[in-house]
């Protein structure tokens, strides 16, 4: 059986490839915190990676944590998310969060080169 940091860390690779290791390893332990609690969370019956993400882009964009939503953004295309799927997500974060948050988190998603696209 695997001990919460091998799961987290499993989960964590599904979502973010090698990407979340860099995140969290300058962490110390609260990255060994953050993986955790990651796998707790993350490997939860009831909602798919793809689920989780859509929902982490949303908060994420009210919330106007453009560092972390750059990560998620990955995330989301890895487990699924089309481009066009994250820009109806940030469109319908206006609702909740305003013009401005959806405005940075628009013009993240458009900066960005996501895994398979070329630009």
């Amino acid at each position: 059986m695997k001990n919460r940091y091998e799961f987290g860390m499993e989960m964590l690779k599904k979502v973010d490839g090698h990407a979340g290791e860099a995140v969290v390893a300058p962490l110390g332990d609260l990255g060994k915190i953050l993986v955790e609690t990651f796998g707790d969370i993350y490997g939860r019956e009831g909602l798919s990676l793809r689920e989780r993400e859509i929902a982490t882009i949303a908060m994420l964009t009210v919330m106007g944590r453009e560092t972390q939503l750059k990560v998620h953004i990955v995330a989301g295309s890895n487990v699924g998310l089309t481009r066009q799927e994250m820009e109806e997500l940030i469109i319908h974060t206006v609702l909740y969060g305003g013009f401005p948050t959806a405005i940075n988190g628009m013009n993240l998603l458009n900066s960005m080169t996501l895994p398979g696209e070329v630009k």
